[in-house]
């Protein structure tokens, strides 16, 4: 893939994919959206079916690496961007629910013939994976999350409710310094390497792009439905094999930038998250990456594929 390359806007994000994109067209809420993927076979057969939900700050292309080596392993990867994201239709009205997201997806891939797949999530993407495998264990075969947000409770250990339109402000604001400084710290273990900034660039321009104010209020609307909607709780009803993949270095929360002062220190641990919550989860394999942060695909990606790897096979 060619990062720095630029194409066609779509929905507000000129970024060239590694792999065709194309465009789901559904009705929800009573009103019209366009859902962007990409649906990338491998050479002879498919043994299986693996779906990529991305993260808050990311993009299905952010998955370039990881479809690669998927391919290669022999598997059909799809990988949706969500509605209010990258090349999605991004609406200046729109009730963000996890379940709401999980459905717009199984409708996605019930329009592909996909009744049953491996369902793989990164930070936000990770707890819709667990959302969605939850809704429809059975065309769930198996369930990886990657660094996933949700496994705490952020409001429970007293971070306060802030609202939409504070965070809205705050999106507003966007710089590429915010954003890197943001990632540098919790993606990346504190170090940056310049291939980042690529994914930076990336987010950036959806924010500076003629879509700018939308996607900044779908991304205040998604801070709230992650700290709104924890799903902690109903982990343990998981009964599909899962794969934990926790970078140890990982802190993030969300609602750690407006929490009390004596709040913050209480909030992502994830070397201790990961542990706590593998052991509720029935039939979940955890794996942790010592000096990785929130983002190992990108920091670490061939430690990161074997481990993948090894867990699928």
């Amino acid at each position: 893939m060619n990062a720095e390359k630029r194409g066609d806007s779509e929905n507000g994000l000129d970024f060239v994919y590694p792999f065709p994109v194309q465009n789901y067209q559904f009705t929800s809420q009573l009103k019209k959206f366009e859902m962007a993927y990409m649906d990338v076979s491998p050479e002879g057969e498919p043994i299986g079916n693996i779906v990529l939900f991305h993260g808050k700050n990311f993009c299905g292309c952010t998955w370039n690496a990881t479809i690669d080596v998927l391919l290669a392993a022999g598997y059909r990867v799809i990988v949706p961007d969500q509605v209010g994201f990258c090349k999605s239709t991004k609406p200046t009205d729109y009730q963000f629910t996890f379940m709401q997201l999980a459905l717009n997806t199984n409708n996605l891939l019930q329009s592909l013939n996909v009744t049953n797949a491996t369902i793989m999530g990164h930070s936000m993407g990770g707890m819709l994976s667990a959302r969605y495998a939850l809704m429809f264990p059975s065309q769930t075969y198996r369930l990886v999350m990657v660094d996933p947000l949700g496994l705490e409770n952020w409001f429970a250990l007293g971070v306060p409710y802030q609202s939409i339109d504070v965070s809205y402000l705050t999106e507003l604001n966007t710089t590429y310094e915010s954003i890197q400084s943001y990632q540098q710290a919790t993606y990346y273990g504190g170090t940056w390497n310049a291939s980042y900034d690529v994914w930076v660039n990336m987010l950036l321009s959806i924010y500076k792009g003629p879509l700018g104010t939308h996607f900044a209020y779908n991304m205040a609307s998604t801070t709230d439905m992650i700290f709104t909607q924890p799903i902690i709780q109903e982990l343990p009803n998981l009964k599909m094999p899962s794969f934990l993949m926790i970078g140890d270095l990982d802190n993030t929360a969300i609602g750690k930038a407006w929490a009390p002062a004596n709040v913050k220190p209480l909030l992502g641990h994830y070397e201790v998250l990961g542990k706590e919550v593998s052991a509720i989860i029935p039939n979940c394999t955890l794996v942790e990456f010592p000096g990785l942060g929130h983002a190992p695909q990108i920091q670490a990606p061939d430690t990161f594929h074997a481990a993948l790897l090894g867990w699928l096979k």
